[in-house]
């Protein structure tokens, strides 16, 4: 079966060091950049408003710098998510459904592809116009720390390479 989904990104190495020697890495994804709108809206949000202030009221230069490096608060924030969004990863592989979070506090949660009950993805109209989509993952009676999974790019693809996984022709030859 052919992958459609082509990698194009490194994996750090933290992704890496969870991989099972026997495991071999499917799919590689980080979320969609749509993740970062929020914060850059609020950092845009946050300028506006410090060049508004700093225009407008007659402010002591005290609260001027109080208002400025409130704005660079929120500009450090973008950063940190920008950096959050490069370290963040969805990984698919012959046996596991991995998701890597985290920056400061790595955190790495996953499904044996066996467990798999039920899978669904789902785009609301944002996801539609931008690219993305919601994987909702289930697995028999059992309360798991995979189950929702947001902002990953081109859904589609990712649900068809991932059923294609779980669910294996038997004559085909798949490990």
């Amino acid at each position: 079966m052919g992958i459609r989904v082509v990698p194009n990104e490194t994996v750090p190495a933290s992704v890496y060091r969870v991989l099972l020697p026997h495991e071999r890495r499917v799919i590689t994804v980080r979320f969609h950049p749509a993740i970062l709108i929020k914060p850059v809206a609020h950092t845009l949000a946050g300028l506006a408003l410090a060049g508004l202030i700093s225009t407008i009221a007659h402010l002591s230069s005290t609260v001027l710098l109080v208002v400025w490096l409130l704005w660079l608060l929120l500009v450090i924030r973008l950063l940190y998510k920008v950096y959050e969004w490069l370290e963040d990863y969805f990984v698919v592989t012959s046996a596991r459904l991995l998701l890597a979070t985290g920056v400061v506090k790595k955190t790495v949660n996953m499904m044996p592809l066996s467990k798999v009950t039920d899978m669904r993805f789902e785009r609301s109209a944002i996801g539609r116009l931008f690219g993305f989509g919601t994987f909702i993952v289930e697995s028999a009676g059992q309360d798991q720390a995979l189950h929702t999974i947001n902002h990953l790019p081109y859904p589609e693809q990712l649900y068809i390479e991932v059923c294609g996984l779980i669910f294996k022709d038997p004559g085909s030859g798949d490990d």
